[in-house]
């Protein structure tokens, strides 16, 4: 991903309102962490499709397959910087309902989870 000047702005959920919506029915939600896989096994939150910002060149091309344009997605990191570059593209790919997840899975351990270890 080129760190190329996005001047959309990006809608957000707090970390909060995730846990309500995993707490009930998620279909039609596509959930994406773009943190590291040292990171994601550090700390995680289940239902989350793993893409590390790092290797983009891998997953890039197959995004239109792998999921729906159309459909509510959410992205997460580790405090919601590299989630906002990754919405940020995502809508350059036409995705029309991208949120980015407030604090990352930061805010998640502290504000709903404590199970979830912090890094």
């Amino acid at each position: 991903m080129s760190a190329q000047f996005f001047s959309q702005p990006i809608p957000e959920i707090g970390v909060e309102e995730l846990a309500s919506r995993l707490a009930s029915a998620t279909d039609g939600i596509q959930l994406i962490d773009v943190r590291e896989m040292s990171e994601v096994a550090i700390a995680h939150v289940d239902g989350f499709e793993v893409l590390p910002l790092s290797e983009f060149n891998s997953w890039s091309e197959q995004i239109q397959t792998r999921f729906d344009p159309n459909a509510e997605t959410l992205v997460m990191c580790h405090h919601g910087v590299r989630s906002a570059q990754m919405c940020q593209w995502l809508m350059t790919q036409g995705f029309t309902n991208v949120k980015n997840v407030v604090g990352g899975i930061d805010a998640y351990s502290i504000l709903v989870d404590p199970s979830v270890p912090r890094y």
